[in-house]
């Protein structure tokens, strides 16, 4: 994704400036041309040449730099740049990018790049809030300029509030949306993930080893290329991808009545969870003292969250769902297929090396209709790419 791109990291005079090196180093670790343009303020938190050697490129500062190339340089590199990162964006600079000021290095190039721009804030917290640097937010914002919401904690100054700059890797993720081919605009997506929990009583739940890690591949790589992804998740220890609608359950229940709210509008739902078959008929209002004999527990069917939305599918709707099988996979997953009228289902064995719970690869078999379709082993971030192309031309055929 970021070989041969070019981006442009702009520093401003913010305490956080430090933590953009991290984000530099990231992103030449991943093949990107990164170029670090830095105010005068900026320097004095941060030194350029620790950019420089980071990068491998020059950090500009001096808008008439007398060591100069023939080009013009700030028109140059804004003819060049694939993203533009403003991080950490003073509120000085936001002002001044708002109202197309031009009078150094970082906002002369900023006006002359054509390519998505991202501002990253961070300041005080009563800056923040104040209603100018807001309004002039919203200005960044309707010239088609992406804001990240700034974290909440304990600032520099020693007030605690909103104004924290984001981690470099949410930054990193921002980069990497940004120069995503949007494939998937305005689709609106479901995917489940992760595990649900059966309670016994205040102590103990049936549950599985899901991880989520699939479930959640996938919802990153569709809010990735443009869709508008609903994320209904058990407890992981995930943090859900950027931009994407997560709802928490804990139950199956739980699970089976979030989808059903939100499915009658969806485009595409991909069923990735592993959601419990069984839940104890009675659950204990207090905790089960042990006993010296064994301890039987009743189970109950929960619902079939799949075969519901296979039998309530709205016309057009694209329904995925996932098998995994010990034994038979081919045969197991494609009469799924048939009985919970699905259009596609994810096939996997938890006995193959690098498929199942927990590991960061998968290896799965695309079952249709019309196709069964081997996928290498890869990991789960390509898998889910992998599978939502496979979709997206699935969804044109039947178009078609």
């Amino acid at each position: 994704m970021l070989k041969g791109k070019h981006i442009v990291l702009g520093v401003t005079g913010s305490i956080a400036a430090y933590k953009i090196a991290s984000l530099a180093s990231m992103l030449r670790k991943q093949g990107a041309d990164t170029t670090v343009i830095m105010t005068r303020n900026a320097t004095n938190f941060i030194h350029p040449i620790t950019f420089e050697e980071l990068t491998g490129n020059k950090c500009l500062v001096d808008t008439f730099d007398r060591n100069f190339r023939h080009n013009v340089e700030h028109v140059a590199l804004a003819k060049q740049t694939d993203v533009f990162l403003v991080a950490p964006a003073s509120a000085n600079v936001i002002a001044k990018a708002a109202h197309g000021i031009a009078d150094d290095m970082l906002t002369t190039t900023l006006l002359a790049c054509q390519c998505p721009k991202i501002f990253a804030p961070a300041m005080n917290t009563r800056m923040f809030h104040n209603p100018i640097l807001q309004d002039n937010l919203k200005i960044l914002k309707r010239y088609g300029m992406e804001v990240i919401a700034p974290a909440t904690g304990y600032l520099a100054c020693g007030d605690t509030g909103e104004g924290k700059m984001p981690e470099p890797e949410l930054l990193f993720e921002y980069i990497v949306k940004a120069l995503t081919p949007k494939d998937m605009e305005a689709v609106n997506l479901l995917v489940t993930a992760g595990p649900t929990q059966e309670k016994i009583d205040p102590v103990r739940y049936i549950s599985n080893h899901s991880t989520g890690k699939m479930g959640y591949a996938i919802a990153r790589a569709a809010v990735m290329r443009g869709a508008n992804v609903t994320l209904v998740t058990g407890k992981t220890a995930l943090t859900p991808p950027i931009g994407v609608h997560t709802i928490n359950i804990t139950s199956a229940q739980d699970m089976a009545d979030a989808v059903k709210e939100y499915a009658p509008k969806q485009d595409i739902i991909i069923k990735a969870a592993a959601v419990a078959d069984y839940r104890p008929k009675h659950a204990a209002d207090q905790k089960v003292k042990k006993k010296d004999k064994d301890m039987a527990i009743e189970l109950e069917r929960t619902e079939d969250i799949l075969g519901f939305l296979g039998a309530h599918k709205p016309a057009g709707q694209f329904l995925c769902g996932f098998s995994m099988e010990t034994e038979n996979m081919i045969e197991n997953s494609r009469e799924k297929l048939v009985r919970k009228n699905l259009d596609l289902i994810v096939a996997n064995n938890l006995k193959q090396e690098g498929a199942g719970f927990g590991t960061d690869t998968n290896v799965v078999t695309l079952l249709s209709n019309k196709d069964t379709i081997e996928l290498p082993i890869m990991s789960k971030e390509d898998v889910a790419d992998a599978l939502l192309t496979h979709i997206i031309h699935a969804r044109g055929e039947k178009d078609t």
